[in-house]
């Protein structure tokens, strides 16, 4: 593995998702979870194949044909429908609970990593691994919100724990494959997969008044700019992460992307950075410093 570059695209990639995330930020309103989903990852593709095509030595990744279905079936799993629940939850729970519940992604790849893998992390990392979690803790449990009381809390909880599981899930499966293949085809494949599955869902009978929506309403150059930024380039770089250092220290930085975003909402939208929210950064930082002086063990 290449020292350095899988952190430093595993921390682009939570920097990029948080501008995306500001920037899609009024979205959920006018358009439901499963139609977000598919526009959103429709447009991406439409502009990364091409990339892909300019940009990869070859015109086609040499992959075997089970090496292709599980490229395939990752995008299914990780995205049509983990982020469709992801984003379900979202509406159903708000951003601070589902904060909370994303801090399940890390652990769960350590363990997968752990089973599949065979990934080990050192004492550094381990010690990064806990600031990282404490800070994170911190930054999105902020107090107000959380003395909200939403109509579906139980459903919400269960829909994003769903959600975050199958995006590990989905990651650890092709992490042998990404590591010797071009960036950009995986990426452009596992989409290609998933836009496949939400057009199909989509298209069920029983969907399709969870796709309708009012053009009129929705904020098309906003989303455009969420899409090829917090979905686009994070994905590719959040991917690049996982193809050049290990899952385990790639999935403890990418929990990096909520103290993005709560840094970015300070300094971009100037909301107030509170006491505990300045710590929580402090501590994560502190966690990614000792990720980078320390290196995991294959």
């Amino acid at each position: 593995m290449t020292a350095g570059i899988g952190e430093a695209l595993a921390l682009g990639s939570a920097a990029t998702w948080a501008v995306g995330m500001i920037l899609a930020r009024q979205l959920g309103a006018t358009l439901p979870p499963l139609a977000l989903n598919l526009l959103k990852n429709g447009l991406v593709l439409l502009v990364l194949v091409p990339l892909a095509m300019l940009f990869s030595a070859g015109p086609w990744p040499q992959l075997s044909a089970s090496e292709l279905a599980w490229v395939l079936l990752s995008g299914v799993i990780g995205i049509a429908v983990a982020d469709t629940l992801y984003f379900r939850a979202l509406n159903e729970l708000g951003a601070g609970r589902m904060g909370i519940i994303g801090n399940l992604y890390s652990p769960l790849v350590l363990v997968l990593g752990f089973l599949f893998l065979d990934e080990r992390l050192g004492l550094q990392q381990w010690l990064g691994f806990g600031l990282v979690g404490m800070g994170v803790l911190l930054v999105s449990k902020p107090r107000r919100e959380w003395k909200t009381q939403p109509a579906h809390t139980l459903r919400g909880v269960l829909f994003g724990m769903l959600a975050i599981a199958l995006m590990a899930v989905a990651i650890v499966m092709v992490k042998r494959i990404l590591e010797t293949q071009p960036l950009l085809w995986i990426t452009a494949l596992r989409l290609g997969g998933a836009v496949g599955g939400l057009a199909l869902l989509a298209a069920l009978p029983a969907m399709r008044h969870r796709v309708a929506f009012d053009r009129h309403r929705v904020p098309w150059g906003r989303l455009v700019v969420a899409a090829l930024v917090g979905q686009g380039l994070s994905m590719v770089l959040w991917l690049g992460g996982y193809k050049y250092t290990s899952a385990s220290v790639a999935a403890i930085l990418n929990e990096s992307a909520s103290v993005f975003l709560v840094v970015l909402a300070a300094l971009w939208l100037r909301e107030p950075l509170g006491r505990r929210a300045f710590f929580g950064v402090l501590l994560t930082f502190s966690g990614i410093a000792c990720m980078l002086l320390g290196r995991a063990t294959p």
